[in-house]
């Protein structure tokens, strides 16, 4: 039988076929139109030469199969495009189910989406045991379900709540908790996989299916029961018109039962529909721009073994604990040990909760060092500064570090409002310098702002981004101005938050209403989040650069030594780490207050862009939607804006401007944005 360009077929001497994947030219298998074409033309070769059984495998080092192609659904333009493809997809698998023979799945590495429902048509599956083991359905991120039979085969397999569990969080199963709920039969030592997966093969035991349990929550009459909580629950992170993709996978099970062909045909219908939907688009654009963050630093031939940070403050310690985290040697240094000391033990339940293995706990551990003297700076590949916001006490410390610093070491600073040609100005070397600014909480927030200044090196700054790539956050290159890009397109939502809760309107009113447009949280606990304090200092950066105001209500609460989240106290009162939100439910919401909020981030954003501290737009809604949390679904602050419509944000922006000031006056760059820029995804 004659090999296909992404499937290699060999029969050996007990007549079991194996059919091995292997997309040329890639280093990662995905699930696209091509290899499902070469897949059924295998498994008619297959079925015509009567093996005992077959074993589907990949050749891949780095695991089974990824997914299906998720540029490919970018060319889809109408649902019935989708359905099309999608009832292709889901007739190999049935043909691959429909075997005469038993088939099995020898898994290692992932198998995600598209590769996890080949393997579900398979009548067994076994799976190598080792800690990159990852089995999972992530298509709800991507504003999707499963689409090749997955809503159904996973619930006769595992039964409803694991299945269910498993497609609405989109979070995958590592090799103990898929053996346990029955997504998997073996779990290996990853030498003996494709040994065992022919033995059970050819042992032929009987095919698991959900357990009993399971099957009655499958009956119509308990389905509605079931289906009733489950939205409840769904409620309360997503909201359906937002984020359609998880009811639908209700909506689903709910009407079908996973049973019958007219489950796959409405999960066709369903995942076709989805696809066209804004949602679904923006969410598939989120996942390119975090690839395209993902793929910067590959230029740099830089090595990272050994940080040195120096401030042992929340963010400095963090910062440190992180590093050790990834791997490296950290030294961290201040000014005494009893300063040094809570970034320790914050550090040690750090490692000892995310890492729940004793033994890698300790070794994180180990990899942290207190160091007053400063004794690491010499062997050190990163030297990370992040004290206090001071710029003398700045250059102060760089002056004593230079003469210290390894030839090719980067010296960094964290500062999250000063510019780096202000910094720089009294080193020898003012090119090595270089922001890498991260955010609170160190450990939560993937994004990195690499902030390079007119004198920096392209060389250091190429550096940084690989060294936060090492970190496994997304790097933002971008260009030092006040308050970079982050804190820049922030601050006048904060703001205008502040301004509103001075004219009257209820803080938790306000906070509701960022909600509603889908942030992450409200503005206002968001403030007292980051700290009073911090936001006062950043506010203050940028009221003096750009001419603005700072509220009067949030210098009026750091005089009174109310930080916030921290101090226990700030725009709310807070109770075990949680804010106490007074009710407000006969406060009419004014029909402004959401343009209020959302349209100076939007009119940052395009400043940002036409001063041209970021390259592009699509890099400008990465880093809004990485670090603030700006509403996925739709795509970041500019596609929202191009979505919307420019003309209507232009004349909303005026309007306001005619009511509460010219802060709201539309940016000259409104103009720039009507055509895509060249990186536009």
């Amino acid at each position: 039988m004659a090999d296909t360009n992404t499937w290699s077929f060999r029969m050996d001497a007990d007549r079991v076929a194996w059919l091995v994947c292997d997309t040329p030219g890639t280093s990662t298998n995905v699930l696209s139109a091509a290899v499902l074409r070469d897949l059924a033309a295998q498994l008619v070769d297959v079925a015509a030469q009567q093996p005992a059984g077959v074993v589907i495998r990949s050749a891949k080092a780095n695991g089974f199969i990824a997914g299906a192609d998720i540029k490919e659904f970018l060319k889809i333009r109408t649902p019935e495009e989708g359905y099309e493809l999608v009832r292709a997809g889901q007739a190999v698998l049935q043909t691959l189910e429909d075997l005469p023979c038993p088939s099995i799945a020898a898994l290692h590495g992932f198998a995600l989406g598209g590769g996890l429902e080949l393997a579900l048509a398979c009548t067994y599956r076994v799976a190598a045991d080792d800690a990159t083991l990852s089995l999972g359905f992530p298509e709800v991120l991507l504003g999707l379900h499963p689409g090749f039979g997955g809503t159904v085969r996973s619930v006769q397999l595992i039964g409803v709540r694991p299945a269910l569990d498993l497609m609405l969080k989109g979070k995958p199963y590592k090799g103990s908790r898929a053996l346990a709920v029955g997504l998997i039969d073996e779990l290996v030592p990853p030498p003996a996989l494709l040994e065992r997966a022919k033995s059970r093969l050819l042992a032929s035991p009987p095919k698991a299916t959900a357990p009993f349990v399971d099957k009655l929550l499958n009956f119509g009459w308990v389905r509605p029961f079931i289906a009733r909580q489950t939205a409840a629950t769904l409620r309360h992170s997503v909201r359906r018109d937002q984020y359609p993709a998880p009811y639908a996978i209700l909506d689903l099970w709910q009407r079908h039962g996973a049973a019958g062909a007219e489950s796959y045909e409405a999960e066709a219908r369903s995942i076709s529909d989805l696809m066209c939907t804004p949602t679904s688009r923006n969410l598939v654009r989120v996942f390119l721009l975090q690839d395209r963050l993902k793929s910067l630093g590959g230029k740099s031939p830089a090595d990272f073994r050994h940080v040195h940070v120096i401030g042992a403050g929340v963010m400095g310690g963090d910062i440190a604990a992180w590093s050790a985290f990834r791997g490296m040697t950290v030294t961290l240094q201040d000014r005494s040990l009893e300063l040094i000391q809570p970034a320790m033990d914050r550090a040690k339940v750090f490692f000892d909760k995310r890492l729940k293995d004793p033994a890698a706990a300790a070794a994180a551990f180990a990899r942290l060092r207190m160091d007053v003297k400063g004794d690491g700076v010499a062997d050190s590949d990163v030297v990370i500064e992040a004290i206090f916001e001071n710029v003398d006490a700045k250059r102060a410390l760089y002056a004593e570090l230079e003469p210290k610093l390894k030839p090719n070491a980067i010296l960094a600073t964290n500062t999250s409002s000063i510019k780096i040609e202000t910094l720089c100005e009294k080193l020898r070397d003012p090119s090595r310098l270089v922001g890498i600014h991260f955010f609170n909480p160190v450990a939560q927030l993937q994004l990195v702002e690499i902030v390079q200044g007119t004198s920096t090196q392209p060389q250091v700054v190429q550096n940084a981004l690989k060294f936060t790539r090492k970190l496994d956050k997304l790097p933002l290159p971008c260009n030092s101005a006040p308050g970079f890009v982050v804190n820049r397109i922030l601050t006048p939502y904060v703001n205008e938050a502040l301004f509103a809760l001075e004219g009257g309107i209820p803080a938790a009113v306000i906070d509701r209403v960022g909600k509603a447009f889908g942030m992450p949280m409200g503005p206002i606990e968001l403030t007292d989040v980051v700290g009073l304090d911090v936001s006062l200092h950043v506010g203050r950066v940028l009221a003096d650069a750009l001419q603005r105001r700072v509220p009067d209500i949030l210098v009026k609460l750091v005089e009174q030594k109310k930080f916030g989240r921290k101090s226990g106290e700030g725009f709310y009162v807070w109770r075990d780490g949680k804010p106490v939100k007074p009710d407000a439910p006969q406060f009419a919401i004014p029909a402004d207050l959401e343009d209020r909020l959302i349209l100076p981030m939007l009119n940052e954003a395009v400043a940002c862009l036409r001063e041209g501290v970021i390259e592009d737009a699509d890099l400008l809604d990465a880093g809004a939607i990485f670090a603030t949390g700006f509403a996925p679904f739709r795509g970041g602050p500019l596609q929202y804006a191009r979505a919307r419509g420019i003309a209507n944000v232009t004349a909303r922006l005026e309007e306001l401007a005619q009511r509460y000031g010219e802060r709201f006056r539309p940016d000259p760059g409104w103009q720039q944005l009507q055509s895509p820029s060249r990186h536009s995804l």
